[in-house]
C-alpha cells in the first residue's frame, strides 16, 4: 500500500522536502523571539538601557520577518505538494479504472469508485499537508522550546485505533449514500412515474443516518483529546507561574529574573501547543488511514483481462463458435452459463431468446471479451478471443449494451466515439 501511495508523489517530491524545511526555519525564528524579549526586559527595561532595547528590538523584527517568510513559503510549498499529490492519485486511479474488465468493475460499485476519487482522496490530501507541515512543525517547536527552556532554568523546565475502525466503516457507508444519489438522479423519470419519491427519500435518509452514526462514534472516541490537552496546558502554566514567582522572590531576582519567567511561560505554551498539534495530526492520520487503504486498493487492482505475448492483430471473419463454454461471475459462485456449444457462421443473423436473467447479455459479452469464459473457449474467426489484441478484437466486434449512455458534448462528438475521423456524411448515414 505504502509503495503505491508513495509512487504518486512523483513530480512533487522537491516541494514535499522544502515544506518541512521551511517549517523548521519558522520554528527557529519563533523560538529566538522570547529569548530576545527576555533580554530586553532584564537588560533593557530593568536597567534603563534604551540603546539595548533598540538593538535587540531590531533583531526581533528581523527574526519575525524571517519567520513570516518561512511560514508563507511553507504554506505555499505544502499546498502545492498536497494538491499535486491528490491530482496524481485521482489521475492514476482514473487511468487504472479505464483498464478494468467488467469483472473488476463488478468488484467495486460505481458509487464506491466515486467516493474513493473524491472523499477519500481529499482526506489523504489533508493528511499529507498536515504531515508535511504540522507533523514536522510541532515536534520541532517542542524540542527547540525545551532546549531553550533548559538554557534558562533546568530545574523549572523539567516540570513541564478505535477511531480508525469507525472511520473505515463510515467511508463504506458513503458508498451506499452516493449509490442512492446516483440511482435517483439517473432514474428520476422512473421514480416519478411510479410515485416512489417518499420511498427513495426514506432510503436516502437511512443511508445518510448510517454515515452520521458512524462518524459520531468516531468523533466521540476523539472528543476527550482537546479537553485533556487544554487542562494540561493551563496546569503547567499555573505551576510555572507559581514556582517561577516563588524563585524570583526567594532569590531576590538574581538566579531567576522576570524576563526569564516570561520566556519560560512562552516556551511552555509552545511545547504544549505543539503537543496539541501532534494530537490533531494523529486524529487526521487515523481518519485518512482508512481512505488510504481504499485508494490503494484501486491503484493496485489489476485488470483480469490482458493481451498475450504475441496477440493476433487481425480478425479474419465474423464466424463465432462457443466450445463447451462455462461462466460464473464469482470463483465460488454457480455457473450462469454451463457447457454452451454454439456455432454461428460469418454473415449469419442469430436471435437468442430467453427470460430475464437467463444470461443472454453475458453470452454476448464473452464474444468481445468483456468477460473471460471460466471454462471452454470462445472463438471469433476461428481464433480464441483470448489470443487477440483487445483493441483489435473490439474494433471488429461491436456490442450495443442494453443501457444506452450519451456522454457530455454534442451529438457529433458522441457519434465520433466509433470513428474520431468520421465525416458529416458518414455520421448522417449512421
Amino acid at each position: 500500500m505504502f509503495k503505491s501511495l508513495y509512487k504518486e508523489t512523483e513530480g512533487f517530491r522537491l516541494v514535499s522536502i522544502l515544506t518541512p524545511l521551511c517549517m523548521i526555519g519558522e520554528v527557529v525564528m519563533e523560538m529566538i523571539i522570547p529569548k530576545l524579549m527576555s533580554s530586553i526586559i532584564d537588560d533593557g527595561v530593568t536597567a534603563g538601557n534604551l540603546s539595548h532595547i533598540y538593538r535587540i528590538g531590531g533583531w526581533m523584527i528581523v527574526a519575525a520577518a524571517f519567520g513570516l517568510l518561512f511560514g508563507v513559503l511553507g504554506g505555499v510549498f505544502g499546498a502545492r505538494a498536497s494538491t499535486g499529490y491528490a491530482r496524481n492519485l485521482r489521475r492514476s486511479m482514473y487511468r487504472n479504472i479505464q483498464t478494468f474488465s467488467f469483472a473488476n468493475i463488478d468488484k467495486y460499485s460505481t458509487a464506491g469508485l466515486v467516493t474513493r476519487m473524491t472523499t477519500d482522496v481529499t482526506n489523504i490530501q489533508n493528511a499529507y499537508q498536515m504531515i508535511l507541515r504540522m507533523a514536522i512543525r510541532a515536534p520541532s517547536s517542542m524540542v527547540i522550546a525545551m532546549i531553550m527552556a533548559f538554557t534558562i532554568n533546568a530545574k523549572l523546565a523539567s516540570i513541564m485505533s478505535r477511531a480508525s475502525n469507525y472511520f473505515s466503516a463510515a467511508f463504506k457507508k458513503y458508498d451506499d449514500l452516493n449509490e442512492s444519489v446516483q440511482e435517483n438522479v439517473s432514474a428520476i423519470r422512473v421514480v416519478k412515474a411510479y410515485v416512489r419519491e417518499d420511498y427513495e427519500s426514506k432510503k436516502f435518509k437511512k443511508a445518510s443516518g448510517n454515515v452520521q452514526d458512524l462518524l459520531l462514534r468516531a468523533e466521540k472516541v476523539l472528543s476527550f483529546n482537546s479537553p485533556l490537552m487544554m487542562a494540561t496546558v493551563y496546569t503547567c502554566i499555573l505551576l510555572i507561574s507559581w514556582l517561577g514567582a516563588r524563585m524570583i522572590v526567594l532569590s531576590g531576582a538574581t538566579s531567576f529574573t522576570t524576563g526569564e519567567l516570561m520566556s519560560m511561560l512562552t516556551y511552555c505554551t509552545n511545547i504544549l501547543t505543539s503537543l496539541m498539534m501532534l494530537s490533531m495530526v494523529f486524529v487526521m492520520i487515523s481518519m485518512s488511514a482508512a481512505s488510504a487503504k481504499r485508494v490503494a486498493e484501486v491503484l493496485e487492482e489489476e485488470s483480469t483481462l490482458s493481451n498475450g505475448e504475441n496477440p493476433v492483430m487481425e480478425v479474419k471473419n465474423g464466424a463465432v463458435r462457443f466450445d463447451h463454454v462455462c461462466f460464473r461471475y464469482k470463483a465460488d459462485g454457480r455457473d450462469v452459463l454451463s457447457d454452451i456449444n454454439l456455432n454461428i457462421r460469418s454473415g449469419e443473423t442469430i436471435g437468442i431468446i430467453g427470460g430475464t436473467g437467463s444470461s443472454k447479455s453475458t453470452l454476448i459479452q464473452l464474444i468481445s471479451r468483456l468477460y473471460d469464459a471460466t471454462e471452454g473457449a470462445v472463438r471469433v474467426g476461428g481464433v480464441d478471443v483470448r489470443s487477440y489484441d483487445l483493441e483489435a478484437l473490439r474494433d471488429q466486434v461491436a456490442v450495443v449494451l442494453q443501457k444506452n449512455v450519451l456522454f457530455s458534448g454534442s451529438i457529433r462528438e458522441n457519434l465520433r466515439w466509433g470513428n474520431k475521423d468520421a465525416t458529416d456524411a458518414e455520421m448522417e448515414e449512421a
